[in-house]
């Protein structure tokens, strides 16, 4: 049997951001679009060096007999070399991408980015009134001296570190890029429009805050561990061991050093020496750091062909006008397509069974919460009305917690039931229970979906919800709901698959049925949709599928550790990415089952944290219509030929090329369904 191959989770994942990058490359998609995807990537960029980066650090500290006794198959020196020459390599393209390509592309719209080498006469006398009257009061300066402890570099704090004339010491000067907007409108004439980076602003001032000549400026960013959340990436047991292995836990050591590239070497020696940094922790950059402060650049032209056209959600065809979501549901189900349809069903479900006299309790879990939640709005009105709330909301959503810790007090103080995390599994299922009596006994009504209860992820992130009374369905939410609040050890479903119970045993058994089909001579395949694939057990169970003959179809948004399309080992396996307007969050599994195909839809991706160390729901599609309607939409996906992407052993993104004129899945998929509506 050939050797199986798993592509390193890390350089996987800035394979994925790099197809990010291609989109701020691609000059079909709407230029302001573009500039969006710069700062996408590199707000994706400053997380993984948070905490991937951040475990890689923890690992390289530990001695190679604790990583043995520990099993840790992990070489972090080398990964950390890997993912340094991938970042590097990333970052160039970065930076040519936005010199010679998006701001090129402003100038053709009269917009301009001005350094403060250029600025104008009136634009420097503007540059002096703005500095002194709206920057200086914000303005933090230090001194980096020898043998003297250095000041905190904020994580994702911007910098310039200073060259002074007759100064020894570098001066630091923090960029208030929380306190000022990172871009300021310039004088300049129409039809121009003159922007500048703060930085330029505070650069053009340097002499006359330090009161001495400034003979260099160069930008810094820092990015911390995250040290908080290692647990959603290892075991509990795991973690323990590691920190009881380490003599020495500094949390929030600094995990990637951005510098301008044009910094002489013996300054960056002096920051490497006074901020204790190693040679894998600088990453050379551009004049500019931050990018993801280009999510609010502006438009000062405020031309609509400059964003994608508007795609305003739909109505849904038969609940729109339904006068009771309940109602509507005791008779059949329906199914949400986000950010498509429009998500206004959610609050409304929660809102109508708030004020049903006959509805006894609601049980929600909450992932990740809105600052401004209409979901809990509505949960609260329950509370007031006397239902009964139980909320199951997880404390260790990375980078969520202060919005859900904040919601799960109110609800608290409110009266309701609140259960927080469990130690060492975190409640990553999304689910919405409402019980209802009817008939001197409780009905269950089931909200099943892919997606967080948040009205702004809904707006962004594709996902399917569906909303059941079938007993075989809601009923087992139901124990998934007595699971949690510690009612239940194990539930007993025999419709849906719950982590980490029965979705690993399920899905093998699955594709060890597609397996015998084809060794038997039968259809056999798969189409599996997921966020990442990363679970080496079911890699395996992938390839041993391929060798036996059966066709696989893989649509991967990020991480992908299986390698498609290697000769004796994985020939029968396509793989595909799309990374477009939205982000696909969807994951959708379809098996052959000798031509009665089983579909199922989850929030649970093929990892080994989704499949051991999570609650996860996984939720069969039995109603033909609905079945039709995402089979539908995964085949539109499966005939991308413009925003998807070939995953290959090379992680090399090629474009997926076909025959015909060209298909976007999500355009088509809005295109599908508004007909649908029309028709």
């Amino acid at each position: 049997m050939k050797d199986l191959i798993y592509v390193k989770r890390d350089l996987s994942w800035l394979s994925f951001n790099h197809r990010v990058l291609q989109e701020a490359r691609d000059e079909r998609v709407p230029l302001y679009e573009r500039i969006k995807f710069l700062a996408i990537y590199s707000s994706n960029l400053d997380e993984f060096f948070r905490v991937r980066v951040a475990s890689l650090r923890s690992f390289r500290s530990l001695k190679k007999k604790a990583r043995k006794e520990l099993e840790l198959d992990v070489k972090p020196k080398k990964e950390l070399r890997e993912i340094r020459r991938a970042v590097e390599q990333q970052q160039a393209l970065f930076g040519l991408t936005f010199r010679e390509s998006i701001l090129p592309a402003l100038a053709k719209e009269g917009i301009f980015l001005a350094g403060s080498e250029v600025f104008l006469p009136d634009q420097q006398a503007f540059a002096r009134s703005y500095f002194f009257e709206q920057v200086y009061p914000h303005i933090l300066t230090a001194w980096l001296r020898p043998g003297e402890e250095p000041p905190f570099l904020k994580n994702k704090g911007l910098y310039f570190v200073l060259s002074v004339e007759g100064e020894d010491a570098l001066a630091l000067v923090e960029i208030p890029t929380e306190k000022l907007p990172r871009f300021i409108a310039l004088p300049s004439e129409a039809p121009k429009h003159t922007l500048a980076f703060l930085d330029d602003i505070i650069r053009f001032n340097l002499g006359e805050l330090m009161g001495q000549k400034v003979s260099g400026a160069y930008a810094v960013k820092v990015s911390r561990d995250a040290e908080l959340y290692i647990d959603d990436e290892y075991s509990g047991d795991l973690v323990a061991k590691i920190r009881e292995s380490l003599e020495a836990r500094n949390v929030g050591l600094p995990t990637r050093f951005l510098y301008d590239s044009s910094m002489p070497e013996e300054v960056l020696a002096q920051l490497k020496d006074a901020f204790q940094l190693s040679k894998n922790d600088l990453i050379p950059g551009a004049r500019y750091h931050n990018f993801n402060d280009f999510f609010s650049f502006p438009n000062p032209t405020e031309k609509a062909e400059l964003h994608d056209p508007p795609m305003p959600p739909l109505p849904h065809p038969e609940l729109e006008n339904a006068p009771s979501i309940l109602g509507f549901l005791r008779q059949k189900d329906a199914i949400l397509h986000f950010p498509y349809q429009k998500y206004d069903y959610v609050p409304q479900l929660i809102e109508e069974a708030a004020s049903d006299p006959a509805v006894r309790c609601i049980k929600i879990t909450l992932y990740r919460v809105a600052s401004r939640s209409a979901i809990v709005d509505s949960l609260l009105k329950a509370r007031r009305n006397g239902k009964a709330v139980t909320a199951f909301i997880e404390a260790k959503a990375r980078f969520d917690e202060a919005s859900n810790l904040y919601w799960g007090q109110e609800l608290a103080k409110a009266g309701a039931d609140v259960f927080y995390s469990y130690p060492g599994i975190k409640v990553h299922t999304k689910l919405l229970l409402i019980q209802r009596e009817e008939d001197g006994w409780l009905r269950n009504y089931a909200y099943l979906g892919t997606g967080n209860f948040n009205e702004k992820t809904a707006r962004l992130y594709t996902d399917h919800a569906l909303l059941t009374a079938v007993p075989g369905l809601a009923d087992e939410a139901a124990q998934v709901f007595s699971l949690l609040e510690r009612r239940l050890l194990i539930p007993n479903c025999q419709h849906l698959l719950v982590s980490p119970f029965t979705t690993r045993p399920g899905f093998v058994a699955m594709v060890g049925r597609e397996i015998s089909n084809a060794r038997n001579g039968r259809e056999a395949y798969m189409i599996l949709k997921m966020n990442s694939l990363e679970d080496e057990g079911m890699i395996a169970k992938l390839y041993e599928a391929s060798q036996a003959g059966v066709k696989i179809q893989l649509i991967i948004r990020g991480i992908c550790c299986l390698a498609p399309g290697v000769e004796g080992l994985s020939e029968n396996i396509e793989a595909i990415s799309i990374v477009g307007r939205f982000l696909e969050h969807a994951r959708v599994y379809i098996f052959g089952n000798g031509g009665q195909e089983e579909m199922y839809i989850a929030s649970a991706d093929w990892m080994n944290r989704n499949l051991d160390r999570r609650v996860e729901a996984v939720i069969p599609i039995h109603d033909p219509d609905i079945f039709q309607e995402i089979r539908h939409i995964v085949n539109l996906q499966l005939r991308d030929n413009t925003k998807a992407r070939l995953i290959n052993a090379e992680q090399s993104n090629p474009y997926k090329e076909g025959d015909g004129p060209p298909l976007k899945a999500q355009e088509e998929t809005y295109r599908y369904l508004k007909e649908k509506l029309e028709g």
